[in-house]
């Protein structure tokens, strides 16, 4: 695997498809900039969460080609991908067998089965599913409130409770009077009125069971029937529709076999990298924790890493944890790469307090253990907080988060706890005050720290908050601040900006100077405002001296004659 630059992009980020990104890279402007381009998954057949609930892993007609695909390979240009580890959508075909033939399918255990899984763990409630003891819950971590359930119909009209980690959408058919004199023998009028209320109330989330109840409806349900009622109760709720990304059941045989043929598929893309996401939910034990459990994870990575050594995939273990809890360093140790998600706020914190003597710690340990990471700036998700834990002090971290949401960001927590944050949402130019000059030095730090610098499409062309696009997205779309797809025009304009000139000679220098290479030794030295790292191998120097306090730096290059060139 090269240690070149890897540019990130949604397939549509960048013109609108594919092929606009594989055009985009042939550009002459373009040419020695990038060795490798990570597509994030909305380039499958997928449905929500912009491509990680994926339906299957068959290329989006509507945004890539096999004809896309190998452009790219033309250009010499390898592939990191994604394979969601813990989930499918509910659209597979997977669990749409499950839904139409219930426990005759055989794809029954190919999710967890809620009951199952904690049969003799707890209590079975009224509503069909076992609530388990405290003790089993207390060391679980759930992203949303409540337990991660979907209640799913069978043929046969019982409920089944299936694990749902995270998003989930139940939603009911629209139905005519016509349909309820059909499903329950009822006069016109009495369907007439039912059928409006129905509609009204289930596009409010209510269930039918509550709609029946309602006070609206008792005009027409008192002259009903129970066997009336329960008729068309259960004929909404044999006809509901469901989204969401239902947990995979790992010690299912199908599972793997499924597994394996992703992987396949992927490297058939011309993958050379594989993000394991949501890996470290996968497993899951009763008693244990649901997220990172021990050994459970690492056996599940060190099975899938056998089958992707089929294929010659390198597998990157996709994981938000703070730097107290070490779980880099394990997954170093292991022998796998990881992701750098310290360095984007490690970056920010040396730019505004002017010093980078935690940001040279951070590299020093990267060195001396040999972890091998990817690293980025800004990214598809947002910028990582909660990862500074134990790198940075709490109140630094804090007057961060400040400073980044009074420049526009916002704060992303999970259910409304502020000491559960992770992230905040912003584009990591907005994040600088929209300053050109940090932004060039961010990128120059980036660059020249250890591992393989991944680079977000808008970082490249120094793209603002979008605040439009988040007002566009309503409830939960706080994300697409940093996601505004560009237009083929907009990517011709951002060529000529300078920032956008400078910032392709560094990655040129990046990728061509034979300094950097992961047998490269590396040195750094942080003293008052200023940085240093340097790069040697085979007799090359690369080294980037910069200044935190006015931003400036100088990149020099030196061959083995002794020769030096500044960039």
């Amino acid at each position: 695997m090269n240690i070149g630059s890897m540019l990130n992009a949604y397939p549509d980020s960048m013109g609108g498809t594919l092929d606009d990104i594989a055009d985009f890279l042939r550009k002459p402007e373009l040419e020695g900039t990038f060795t490798s381009c990570y597509i994030l998954p909305s380039l499958f057949h997928t449905d929500l969460d912009r491509g990680f609930s994926v339906i299957d892993y068959s290329l989006n007609k509507m945004l890539a080609s096999k004809a896309a695909l190998d452009k790219l390979e033309s250009l010499g240009i390898d592939l990191k991908l994604d394979f969601i580890l813990n989930h499918a959508s509910v659209l597979s075909g997977q669990f749409q067998d499950i839904i139409e033939n219930g426990d005759k399918s055989k794809y029954r255990d190919f999710f967890i089965d809620w009951n199952k899984f904690w049969d003799g763990c707890g209590e079975m409630t009224e509503e069909g599913y076992i609530q388990p003891e405290e003790k089993y819950l207390k060391d679980m971590f759930f992203r949303k409130p409540g337990l991660p359930i979907l209640m799913v119909r069978f043929p046969d009209g019982k409920d089944v409770p299936y694990w749902n980690t995270f998003y989930q959408e139940v939603n009911y058919r629209t139905v005519t009077a016509q349909d309820l004199m059909k499903a329950a023998g009822l006069q016109y009028t009495e369907a007439l009125s039912l059928a409006e209320a129905m509609d009204e109330g289930t596009s409010e989330g209510k269930k039918p069971q509550e709609i029946m109840r309602d006070k609206e409806t008792a005009y027409v349900t008192k002259f009903l029937s129970e066997e009336q009622i329960q008729k068309i109760c259960d004929y909404m709720e044999n006809g509901r529709r469901y989204l969401g990304q239902m947990d995979l059941n790992i010690k299912s045989p199908l599972v793997w076999e499924y597994y394996d043929d992703v992987l396949k598929t992927l490297a058939g893309y011309g993958a050379k990298i594989v993000r394991l996401d949501a890996f470290a939910y996968a497993p899951k034990e009763p008693g244990e924790k649901n997220f990172l459990n021990e050994p459970g994870t690492w056996e599940l990575l060190e099975k899938v890493r056998k089958l992707a050594d089929k294929y010659n995939l390198t597998l990157l273990p996709e994981i938000h944890a703070s730097y107290s809890e070490k779980n880099y360093a394990q997954i170093a140790e292991k022998g796998y790469m990881t992701y750098d998600f310290f360095l984007p706020g490690l970056i920010i914190d040396a730019l505004e307090f002017q010093n980078g003597d935690r940001l040279a710690c951070w590299a020093e340990e990267l060195v001396e253990k040999n972890i091998r990471t990817v690293n980025m700036l800004g990214c598809h998700d947002g910028i990582p907080l909660l990862d500074l834990k134990g790198l940075l002090p709490e109140e630094r971290i804090q007057n961060l988060i400040d400073i980044v949401v009074a420049r526009g960001g916002y704060v992303k927590d999970l259910h409304g706890q502020k000491n559960m944050y992770y992230q905040v949402n912003a584009t990591y130019y907005s994040a600088l005050g929209e300053d050109e000059r940090k932004m060039l030095l961010a990128r120059a730090l980036q660059l020249f720290m250890p591992g393989k610098p991944q680079i977000w499409y808008l970082d490249l062309f120094v793209g603002a908050n979008d605040h439009e696009a988040v007002k566009r997205a309503g409830a939960g779309g706080h994300k697409e601040i940093n996601r505004t797809n560009l237009t083929v025009e907009q990517m011709e304009a951002g060529l000529q900006r300078p920032v956008v000139k400078r910032q392709l000679d560094l990655l040129r220098f990046r990728n061509s100077c034979l300094a950097f290479s992961y047998e490269s030794s590396i040195s750094v030295r942080s003293e008052g405002n200023n940085i240093e790292f340097i790069w040697r191998n085979a007799g090359y120097k690369a080294s980037l001296d910069a200044n935190l306090k006015d931003y400036s730096f100088r990149i020099t290059e030196t061959n083995p004659k002794g020769e030096v060139k500044e960039l």
